[in-house]
């Protein structure tokens, strides 16, 4: 569940921000701004549905994801292909994400 969430988040987060970009860069419709601050205000409830003892962790751990889904974005609603660099940048943030969610802890 924690992944869907994380998921979720970063899906919620990359739609509101560029929704933004659309308004700032591509010249669109300030009316752009009204989705995107509902899909800021779901990706801050989202991570907060996430288990963890410190918020600082969950955020942490959910960068990781983020990345992987903005370089998803850039290909499915950019059609720009991820090259390899992008492909093995994001494949060491999901391990250093991986690494900070399931790493064992001092009780």
């Amino acid at each position: 569940m924690t992944i869907a969430i994380y998921i979720a988040a970063a899906l919620a987060e990359i739609a509101g921000c560029f929704a933004f970009w659309a308004w700032l860069r591509l010249d669109r419709s300030p009316l752009w701004l009204v989705p995107g601050v509902v899909s800021l205000v779901l990706f801050a409830w989202l991570l907060t549905l996430i288990d963890a003892p410190a918020a600082g962790r969950a955020y942490a751990t959910y960068g990781g994801i983020y990345i992987v889904a903005s370089l998803a974005w850039l290909w499915a609603a950019e059609g720009l292909r991820p090259d390899r660099w992008d492909v093995a940048g994001a494949a060491i943030c999901l391990a250093g994400a991986a690494l900070i969610l399931i790493g064992p802890r001092a009780a």
